[in-house]
């Protein structure tokens, strides 16, 4: 488990910098709220990190509703985490970090025992 949990990571920094040029364009350049802006930044690199880790980490076949449910999950949690910010007006940074330290500890659990648990 803590091999999966090393590449989860490689993967997830990858990811995560993606997650966080959309989002800083969005929110900073683009003036759009925290909420939106951390929701669709997180859609843009979650496609990445669902395949790379079906196929690189957890050695399944991706489908459409391993798919639904990797990003339905991390994405309610994107859209809640920006919620709060937005409600507390926490600066941009604060969001990204929350987010991207919850989605990394939380999101390798779910995504080990539920999303890609071999069946």
């Amino acid at each position: 488990m803590f091999r999966q949990f090393r590449r989860y990571v490689a993967i997830g920094l990858f990811n995560t910098g993606l997650h966080w040029m959309v989002f800083l364009l969005l929110c900073l350049h683009f003036q759009m709220a925290q909420a939106p802006s951390n929701l669709l930044a997180f859609c843009v690199a979650v496609s990445f990190s669902f395949f790379a880790n079906a196929r690189i980490n957890f050695r399944v076949r991706p489908s459409g509703w391993r798919y639904v449910l990797f990003t339905g999950f991390l994405g309610s949690v994107s859209l809640l985490i920006g919620n709060v910010a937005d409600h507390l007006t926490l600066p941009p940074m604060l969001t990204l970090v929350l987010f991207s330290s919850f989605s990394l500890a939380v999101g390798f659990f779910f995504s080990k025992f539920v999303v890609f648990r071999s069946a």
